[in-house]
């Protein structure tokens, strides 16, 4: 079996695990979504274990209201994983699957925060709300800060930021102020094994990991120095 064919397999039994309790409209609905990640897969834009996962964050979108896009283009550099309209309002998520490149590989909690953070500024902008996905066994260590309102953060947090990002991303570098009125207002875990998508409060959410000893400084100390 080609990687085509196995694609176009997993994303039809994940279909039917999907539609076993949803009516026709969301139905085909979902069968759209699936059609457009098939060419996509085809164009060798997409892979399996990310489409999944916008697959059953879509249905959850979809139960709520929400218009749903897959991959949609924000602007000529950006392209979000899921794009939901419901009213006046939108809604961006991105998936995150917990990928570390190789040449990260010895600074992954440092390389991850700063891809949260980054996405967390450069997304949130488009959007009402921006929310990030992820599956249960993978937790997120995002910038705490951006799970509190702007007017909350200081100076010295928004610089330690910026200074986290230039580290890995700087085409084109975030700037003080998108730092200050970037916020995600949402997480979903989304269990593709069950079919499931649960929503929790970002500050909660990593609140919790933190007691625990789950992650950690937002802002190593070698980044601090940097």
């Amino acid at each position: 079996m080609s990687n085509r064919q196995k694609f176009e397999q997993d994303l039809t039994t994940l279909l039917c695990r999907l539609t076993t309790d949803s009516g026709p409209e969301v139905e085909n609905k979902l069968n759209m979504l699936k059609d457009w990640l098939i060419k996509l897969q085809r164009e060798n834009v997409v892979k399996i274990n990310h489409s999944v996962m916008e697959l059953v964050c879509a249905k959850f979108l979809i139960q709520k209201g929400f218009e749903v896009q897959i991959e949609y283009p924000l602007n000529e550099i950006l392209t979000c994983d899921l794009y939901a309209i419901k009213g006046y309002g939108n809604l961006v998520v991105e998936i995150e699957t917990g990928y570390i490149p190789p040449e990260n590989a010895l600074s992954p909690l440092t390389y991850t925060s700063a891809r949260l953070a980054s996405k967390i500024i450069r997304y949130s902008s488009f959007s009402g709300k921006f929310a990030l996905g992820v599956p249960p066994h993978y937790i997120l260590p995002f910038p705490q800060t951006f799970a509190k309102p702007p007017r909350n953060r200081s100076d010295q947090e928004i610089a330690l930021i910026k200074r986290l990002c230039d580290a890995f991303y700087q085409k084109p570098p975030v700037t003080v102020e998108e730092i200050r009125n970037a916020r995600i207002q949402d997480i979903y875990i989304i269990d593709v094994d069950r079919a499931k998508v649960q929503e929790i409060d970002p500050e909660a959410y990593l609140r919790r990991a933190m007691q625990k000893g789950i992650v950690y400084d937002y802002v190593p100390n070698e980044v601090k120095e940097l």
